[in-house]
């Protein structure tokens, strides 16, 4: 059996949803009927039902974007960097090996070279730089958290997209904004997501820090040219001219925009389609959300 916390968010559902497919038993834990934050109330539950494996897609993202996590900081720093501490605590206690789905908007632009951030590289977009985002700030130390803990996964998620219409993805996102900003991105397909970091478990492949994003980079203006071939979108898009104009008129925080590698995923037997790929393949079966 399988432990899932968070299964009711975008993430959460989407491994709800592959688990279910594989057949393979798991106890969706709802914070209202077990308290993990607790340490001991999560420990207990792990030694009564162990499972094999405990997969955390729990987190507070802020709706409807990050600029919500300037409001509510109690709750994004509990969220992200409190509570990655506190299921390491009653995993090692229990003897349980996890995954936590942590971000790859610890990072901003690229490598000198202009090739992608790699696991290896600290993470720049951070309370440490103090140039960030507070929902960026807590994920960094989130990983912090997590440093040195045995027998865990984590998973860096960024920008999630796929073939159904929702609020919470990249290419919905870009429909709806009357306005874009032009940046280049990683970015990760979310049934390919949850696919490959489960498979990090199935393959039982070296615990650590894996990036998990589609291979190659795209810029927003690339997206928008993908949705307009699709046909999904007849829209005559308008761009800000800059960051600085982004930042005035439509955001109260600095965006993360990075270019990653997801080569040591590769390395490990573990592959997702290259990104233009998955985009065209995304909007060629979208799906609407029902009325």
């Amino acid at each position: 059996m399988i432990y899932l916390l968070g299964g009711s968010g975008y993430v959460g559902q989407a491994y709800q949803a592959l688990l279910t497919q594989k057949g393979i038993p798991f106890r969706n834990l709802k914070r209202a009927e077990v308290n993990y934050a607790d340490p001991a109330t999560l420990t207990a539950a792990l030694r009564a039902d162990k499972p094999a494996f405990l997969i955390n897609a729990a987190g507070y993202t802020g709706k409807p974007n990050v600029d919500a996590c300037e409001l509510h900081k109690a709750e994004c720093l509990d969220g992200n960097a409190v509570l990655p501490g506190r299921i390491a605590e009653a995993c090692a206690a229990a003897g349980v090996p996890w995954g936590h789905v942590s971000s790859g908007c610890i990072y901003t632009g690229s490598r000198p070279d202009g090739s992608g951030f790699s696991e290896t590289d600290a993470p720049n977009f951070t309370f440490r730089q103090n140039n960030c985002s507070f929902y960026s700030g807590t994920k960094a130390l989130g990983e912090e958290v997590l440093a040195d803990t045995p027998n865990v996964y984590i998973w860096r998620l960024r920008i999630p997209f796929d073939h159904r219409e929702s609020p919470r993805n990249y290419l919905t996102k870009l429909m709806r904004y009357q306005r874009l900003l032009e940046a280049t991105n990683s970015i990760s397909q979310l049934q390919e997501f949850v696919a490959a970091t489960f498979a990090c478990w199935e393959k039982r492949v070296p615990f650590g820090k894996y990036n998990v994003t589609n291979p190659g980079q795209v810029t927003t203006r690339q997206v928008v040219e993908h949705i307009l071939a699709s046909g999904v979108l007849k829209k005559d898009y308008v761009f800000f001219k800059d960051e600085s104009e982004f930042m005035d008129i439509a955001a109260k925080t600095p965006r993360s925009n990075c270019v990653m590698t997801s080569a040591k995923l590769a390395s490990v037997g573990i592959q997702m389609t290259e990104v233009n790929e998955a985009i065209a393949r995304d909007l060629k079966r979208w799906q609407k959300a029902s009325a």
